[in-house]
């Protein structure tokens, strides 16, 4: 018989979600049919899996160890020295990842951590989120720390993961939000959501931009290129999203302005590509950007990526749990590239001081 007491990242869902969490492999025919035979309780009470866990509860498993081996995914494996097997859980390949991923990737920029979430500012090049399977991605960045600084277990990764809740592209650097508890994760994938809290960004464009200006438009993505297109009507057709893009010059120096950009609406590539189709590509930016003009730049300073970054976050008024962020203001260093491209020109402010 296995015990499992509920804690505060798996309270708030219900009891058979929990349970296909646990028990991976377990069909659901043979969970609801333990839940009726009462071989699965709840507070020593029989339970038909709708019910919501609470901090506390007690979750018990009338059987067998191995029966419960196998649904979680441990497999018998022999040695191949000493002839004898030995249990091997399928989770501890990632467990293993995870950590290379925190030992591998090394000390990030964390801007801001409490109970609840972690902001780290990241660099160019990292992955937000696994594009493939081998990738390493910040999301096991954030589990291999929490696993390091004990703020989480193994155990307890069996039924909650940390994560990333909003996504940069690999060349975009700055600000990226991680959920460490369950409650963590879904207040802030909500305020992502319902657009409560603001996201800035900063970057270079061509061009001379001296008003604030409110771009709207159309964006069609075709998955197959990884590329966007912009135009101005829907055309009636249901794979063309709206889209609004706010931007307030900075500075300018003639031939390229430091912009602020507020994502009205977050899309991909929206900011690269909306620029792009009025005429002020992002510096660095060789999907949609100026050819030459990025090339100059590359000779120059090295500059292969675009100038992109997530450069601040704007809390609204918050109570109980997230009070200690409550109309908090984040702001995330540029990477180095950024402040080399300001110190080689002689910049005129725009509406607002850099």
């Amino acid at each position: 018989m296995k015990q499992i007491i509920i804690k505060e990242n798996e309270a708030g869902q219900r009891l058979d979600k929990f349970l296909h969490k646990y028990l991976t492999e377990a069909p659901n025919s043979f969970l609801y049919k333990m839940l009726r035979k009462k071989n699965i309780t709840l507070n020593s009470k029989k339970a038909d899996g709708s019910e919501k866990l609470v901090v506390g509860d007690t979750v018990a498993l009338f059987l067998a160890e191995e029966t419960i081996a196998k649904f979680r995914g441990i497999a018998a494996t022999k040695d191949s020295n000493t002839g004898q097997c030995t249990k091997l859980l399928q989770a501890e390949k990632s467990m293993q990842m995870y950590h290379a991923a925190y030992r591998n990737i090394g000390k990030l920029d964390i801007i801001f951590e409490n109970h609840h979430i972690l902001l780290v500012n990241k660099p160019v090049g990292l992955l937000t989120q696994k594009a493939e399977k081998e990738d390493i991605s910040l999301n096991e960045w954030l589990i291999g720390y929490m696993l390091s600084s004990g703020a989480i277990t193994e155990e307890e990764l069996a039924t909650f993961k940390p994560s990333v809740c909003n996504r940069l592209d690999r060349n975009t650097s700055g600000i990226v939000i991680c959920g460490k508890t369950l409650l963590g994760t879904q207040k802030m994938s909500a305020m992502l959501k319902d657009r409560s809290l603001h996201k800035f960004y900063r970057l270079y464009v061509k061009g001379s931009l001296c008003q604030e200006m409110y771009l709207e438009g159309y964006l069609k993505k075709d998955a197959k290129s990884n590329r966007v297109t912009i135009t101005q009507k829907a055309s009636g057709r249901d794979d063309m999203k709206y889209i609004a893009t706010k931007y307030i010059p900075i500075a300018e120096c003639g031939e390229m302005t430091l912009l602020e950009v507020e994502l009205i609406t977050g899309k991909p590539h929206q900011i690269r590509a909306h620029l792009s189709s009025v005429g002020h590509p992002l510096l660095g930016d060789y999907k949609y950007g100026d050819s030459s003009w990025n090339q100059s730049y590359k000779k120059r300073f090295g500059i292969d990526s675009q100038m992109l970054h997530a450069y601040r976050l704007e809390f609204p008024m918050m109570e109980a749990e997230f009070a200690d962020i409550s109309n908090l203001v984040i702001t995330a260093k540029p990477p180095k590239a950024f402040t080399d491209i300001w110190e080689s020109r002689q910049w005129q402010h725009g509406i607002q001081e850099g």
